[in-house]
């Protein structure tokens, strides 16, 4: 038991190390001419795409393991966006105020939880919707705070370093990303996550079992506002520039999107299409506008053919990948016994 906990644990500190520290090498190590394999730009491209996964997460957690439809989480990422620009500029270290901006979301979560939470479906999703359109707003007429409708620039190390920029932006979001995963598997595993999965299969059957509905859907929300708020928190320093419109109902619809495609509770399939469509999205911007087509056209082949999404509930699992190595390579060289 203790050497599979070991195995387990190398593999999953060797995969993190691959996904984190090799990357950002070969972002800021020159290989050819003096420039790093992986350029600026293919670097962006990348960072963008774990910031949209930890949003994909985000609405997995209240859609896909609560059981609620939320069309509001976008309205979170602001909220931890522009709480981290305040904190950092009232002089408050990075790292403290990304982790605040997180905080900040999840309170504003807990206090909307309560109203809305005894909502169901249809009811819940418009609620939500709104409190969305409520921080846009919000935000675009509290111009001493966050610059109104024009936005607000805000220059951190991740945009000032600019030999090493690309390096930290992805070490940080790609390592919170990770963080992030671990920890909520952990908490899924765990009783309370158990307790929230017999909520989303039947409210009923678990109000019976002595299981708090209301409790552990208001669990789920602010954990899902949590994990938004320090996607925005994240978000705002390796852009630079944040607008309200980061509140748009459009944002909260990519970011269902990416849920949607991956598949309902599975949140490795969330992540993995939330850095498939970001990379589409870039490969096809020859096509200029007409690239957001693209977005329609793979939901509705989703819908027909594949309606649970690309994993539906199932989880990719780098243990099993791993463990599965020797017995495909025992096949192949089998294979070839025979023919010769």
């Amino acid at each position: 038991m203790k050497d599979t906990f070991t195995r387990n644990t190398c593999i999953l500190f060797a995969t993190a190390f691959v996904l984190i520290a090799l990357p950002a090498l070969l972002m800021d190590l020159p290989v050819a001419d003096g420039y790093p394999l992986i350029d600026a730009y293919v670097a962006q491209i990348l960072t963008l795409g774990g910031v949209n996964a930890i949003m994909a997460v985000s609405v997995n957690v209240i859609c896909g393991i609560t059981g609620q439809l939320s069309l509001g989480q976008a309205g979170f990422q602001a909220l931890g966006a522009y709480a981290v620009i305040i904190l950092t500029e009232a002089g408050i270290p990075l790292p403290i105020s990304i982790l605040l901006g997180g905080l900040a979301a999840a309170f504003f979560g807990f206090l909307i939880g309560f109203p809305t939470l005894k909502l169901e479906g249809d009811y819940l999703a418009i609620v939500t919707l709104a409190f969305g359109e409520i921080i846009r707003v919000c935000l675009v007429n509290l111009k001493a705070f966050t610059g109104g409708p024009n936005g607000k620039q805000f220059s951190t190390v991740f945009t000032t370093s600019l030999d090493h920029s690309a390096a930290i932006s992805y070490s940080a979001i790609i390592g919170s990303l990770v963080l992030i995963v671990v920890l909520l598997q952990n908490f899924v595993r765990s009783t309370y996550g158990r307790a929230i999965l017999a909520v989303r299969e039947d409210e009923i059957a678990a109000n019976s079992n002595g299981i708090s509905v209301f409790r552990y859907k208001m669990a789920g929300f602010v954990i899902a506002s949590f994990i938004a708020g320090i996607g925005g928190a994240l978000y705002a320093p390796f852009i630079g520039f944040i607008k309200p419109d980061l509140a748009s109902f459009n944002n909260s619809i990519n970011d269902l999107i990416f849920v949607v495609l991956g598949g309902m509770g599975s949140i490795t399939g969330g992540i993995l299409a939330a850095f498939v469509l970001t990379v589409l999205q870039e490969a096809l911007r020859f096509l200029h506008d007409y690239r957001l087509l693209i977005y329609p056209v793979i939901l509705i082949f989703v819908m027909l053919f594949r309606p649970q999404g690309l994993l539906g509930t199932k989880e990719l699992s780098f243990i099993k990948m791993y463990s599965g190595i020797p017995g495909l390579f025992a096949k192949i060289f089998k294979k070839r016994k025979r023919e010769v």
